[in-house]
């Protein structure tokens, strides 16, 4: 990015006590902005906000779990408070990845997806983005995967959830765009995070199938993160980001 600062700014990065949200937690941080980190284990979220404040940042924790509109609309509230009444930068990162054939696929395990992926978010930007459009200026980055674009086998409920928000991008763009809002979401290929774990070897070898053949670092995909979160992106809204390597390319 080219110097840009979001001092004065407020971000609530869901999902941010590990990988990709940590590293996109750290980054906004950086760059000036209050960082509202978010998720489900406290020692994790106080130990980022400790390593973000050690780094001359500023940010506080938010407990929590998302999985539907009740979740969503409790965690907007308390980090709307906890950033000082308002959020500017909304990073919808918290996600489930659970991969299964289609035969026998549980049905619970399906609802947990598309709650935690699809439902949560959904209401956390009916909860947040209309207070960004009142003020005329707000970001959101939707965190979705290359499994969105790609046909994985076992993937099918995972990649699905993502296909989804992905729609979802270009729908709130359409939205709250007149009112100042941007909306825009990174699509990650193969990353090294703890949720990543789940695929073993197979991690490299999907890794190997993109034009670039390795596996991206967390703090790859934050950066892009930061930038559509930016105002080096001011004229870009409705865009799926493709961060995987050129997986999606060929």
């Amino acid at each position: 990015m080219s110097g840009q600062s979001l001092s004065g700014r407020t971000a609530l990065v869901t999902g941010s006590t590990s990988g990709i949200g940590r590293a996109t937690a750290v980054k906004l941080a950086e760059l000036g902005a209050h960082v509202i980190v978010m998720g489900r284990d406290a020692e994790r979220g106080e130990q980022a906000v400790a390593d973000i404040r050690a780094g001359g940042g500023r940010a506080d924790f938010v407990q929590g779990a998302l999985g539907d509109a009740r979740s969503a609309r409790d965690v907007a509230r308390r980090a709307s408070t906890a950033a000082g009444g308002h959020i500017d930068i909304l990073v919808n990162n918290a996600g489930i990845v659970a991969l299964g054939p289609t035969p026998g696929f549980p049905e619970e395990t399906f609802d947990a997806v598309f709650g935690v992926n699809l439902k949560a978010p959904f209401y956390l930007v009916g909860e947040l983005a209309p207070a960004m459009a009142e003020r005329g200026r707000g970001a959101i980055v939707n965190v979705t995967t290359m499994a969105a674009q790609l046909g994985i086998a076992d993937a099918a409920v995972y990649g699905a959830s993502k296909a989804a928000f992905d729609l979802l991008t270009k729908s709130w763009a359409a939205e709250f765009g007149p009112s100042g809002v941007r909306v825009n979401a990174v699509s990650p290929g193969t990353t090294r995070t703890p949720g990543a774990e789940i695929l073993g070897d197979g991690l490299d070898k999907l890794a190997a199938q993109s034009p670039l053949g390795y596996v991206a670092r967390p703090e790859e995909v934050a950066t892009a993160i930061a930038y559509l979160a930016s105002d080096d992106a001011s004229y870009i809204t409705g865009a799926v980001l493709n961060v995987d390597g050129g997986r999606t390319a060929v």
